[in-house]
């Protein structure tokens, strides 16, 4: 079995930093803080586990197998999910903000 370069490599680094990003953020934001939740603070946690999930399945759509070698049909599928994982984070952080 061949092992992942180029893009694939970098797409897993990149989704795995930005993951422990997010939960730096959410450990300072105060998420395990005592008291009553607003919408708002819902809305940033479920902002930050839709960006968590984009994120966590990045690395496995790089690296499913593909039929032909120059087969990039799962690694345009894990760009996206890394785009929409990114965007949900900093979407989180802005309503945090706000």
């Amino acid at each position: 079995m061949q092992s992942p370069t180029g893009s694939v490599v970098a797409l897993s680094s990149a989704a795995s930093t930005v993951f422990s990003i997010g939960m730096v953020f959410l450990g300072y934001w105060g998420i395990h803080e005592s008291g009553t939740w607003g919408v708002r603070d819902y809305v940033v946690v479920l902002l930050a586990m839709g960006g968590f999930i984009c994120l966590g399945s990045v690395p496995w759509f790089a690296t499913t197998p593909m039929e032909r070698a120059d087969d990039e049909s799962k690694i345009r599928v894990a760009r996206r999910a890394f785009l929409c994982g990114v965007t949900a984070m900093w979407l989180s952080v802005l309503t945090s903000l706000v």
